[in-house]
């Protein structure tokens, strides 16, 4: 279950670090909302996440989704322009993230 709440808190990192960019330094009312509810929902789920899963290895994680989906959400909208080179990276940081999930479910426990 920490692993589910991990990925979604990644999704919802991604979320706020996209209401951040539209909140127009915190001038626009949703995304601005947006922003602070993703935000400590994201913080949170990554927080419970941490009981089960290594620190270092939750936060990779959890990054890793958070800056995936939000390149790739910018890439779709046409805020930001694709590339080949751009979209190797995201596969490349994907299959960290799958290697530190398999990594880390298989260590012993302390």
């Amino acid at each position: 279950m920490s692993w589910v709440i991990l990925i979604l808190s990644g999704v919802l990192e991604a979320v706020w670090a996209t209401a951040l960019g539209k909140s127009e330094w915190f001038t626009k009312l949703w995304p601005t909302v947006t922003f602070f509810v993703a935000l400590i929902l994201s913080m949170a789920g990554l927080a419970w996440a941490m009981r089960d899963i290594p620190t270092g290895t939750a936060y990779a994680v959890w990054v890793g989704i958070g800056a995936v989906l939000t390149v790739a959400y910018a890439m779709l909208t046409g805020t930001e322009p694709v590339s080949l080179v751009k979209v190797l990276l995201m596969l490349g940081l994907i299959g960290c993230v799958v290697g530190l999930q398999l990594v880390g479910s298989a260590a012993p426990e302390a």
